[in-house]
């Protein structure tokens, strides 16, 4: 797959079948099939790519976002940890939504979340973004096109240059 860079950060140990469904018992969600499929290259880390291209503005930029690492699970940084998701939406206010998997530039002001608000626990997330304002947008309607429609910042930069 190749999806994270070398940087080990954010990684938390290897993901094993017992860590999935603690964290799906803790968080009390089914967790999507996509994502847990990139944690078994590496839980948790920085990607490659970590823009995504917004269809309005963002206290971040006019046309995307960005993101520092999609957290992993089973450890205290991981979304089901002590200071996973349950606890960064206490922290930030986030709207109880969902669950929190990604850390951002901010460190805090916005995040990137899986909302269930829509399908339910059991049911396919979309990916949203949740601004400094607490506005959500919605950015994918599944963490596979969230992942896929991830791009190079650089390649974001230049087109605005």
């Amino acid at each position: 797959m190749n999806f994270f860079d070398e940087n080990t950060r954010y990684s938390g140990p290897t993901l094993t079948h017992e860590m999935i469904k603690r964290a799906q018992a803790t968080l009390g969600v089914r967790l999507p099939g996509a994502y847990i499929e990139i944690l078994r290259e590496r839980n948790g880390g920085i990607p490659k790519r970590r823009c995504f291209r917004t269809i309005s503005r963002t206290s971040w930029a006019e046309d995307h976002i960005q993101i520092s690492a999609i957290l992993g699970i089973g450890f205290d940084r991981g979304i089901d940890g002590e200071l996973g998701s349950a606890y960064l939406v206490q922290e930030w206010e986030y709207p109880n939504i969902g669950i929190v998997i990604c850390d951002t530039p901010s460190g805090g002001h916005d995040t990137v979340m899986l909302d269930y608000s829509e399908c339910g626990p059991e049911g396919e997330p979309q990916v949203v973004y949740v601004d400094e304002d607490r506005s959500v947008l919605t950015l994918a309607p599944n963490f596979s096109e969230f992942a896929r429609g991830l791009l190079d910042c650089e390649s974001l930069q230049k087109s605005e240059g």
